[in-house]
């Protein structure tokens, strides 16, 4: 892909600007909740990987890393339901991920699903990986329009 886009997110800084406040405001909110941060990242890596988004991939496995996320849950990551390597209440957010990013076929977060996830989750945790969710789908729709360019690597 070669054709430039109109960087979206760049045309209305403003507005890009609040998205990442949001961002901000969910990660401390997870953090508050007492949610390891690397299954916010898992989640962030599930929806860029379900919505196509090179950009984000790139971004949160990075940063998973640097969280010290093990290199092989990272390759597995898009196919969780099948190893044993996540946690239950990893499992649960990842099916929150599918089932959420995926809406307009789903419709709707199964009855099934809502138990499990609130059952491994607080009020609070759950609450957080639903905004977790919603926010990166936004960057994903924001980055993947725009066909914004993978940033530069330093060795």
């Amino acid at each position: 892909m070669t054709e430039q886009r109109i960087n979206v997110g760049n045309q209305l800084p403003d507005a890009f600007g609040r998205l990442r406040e949001i961002r901000d405001l969910v990660e401390k909110a997870a953090a508050d909740a007492g949610l390891d941060m690397r299954l916010v990242e898992l989640v962030k890596i599930r929806a860029s990987q379900i919505n196509g988004c090179a950009y984000c991939l790139d971004l949160h496995t990075r940063d998973a890393r640097r969280l010290g996320e093990d290199e092989r849950r990272l390759h597995l990551v898009a196919a969780w339901w099948e190893t044993n390597l996540y946690s239950p209440q990893e499992r649960a957010a990842l099916a929150l991920t599918e089932t959420i990013s995926k809406l307009s076929q789903t419709q709707d977060v199964p009855d099934d699903l809502y138990a499990e996830a609130t059952s491994v989750f607080t009020k609070e945790q759950y609450t957080a990986i639903v905004w977790s969710i919603s926010v990166i789908n936004s960057f994903n729709r924001l980055a993947v329009t725009s066909r914004k360019a993978l940033p530069a690597r330093v060795a």
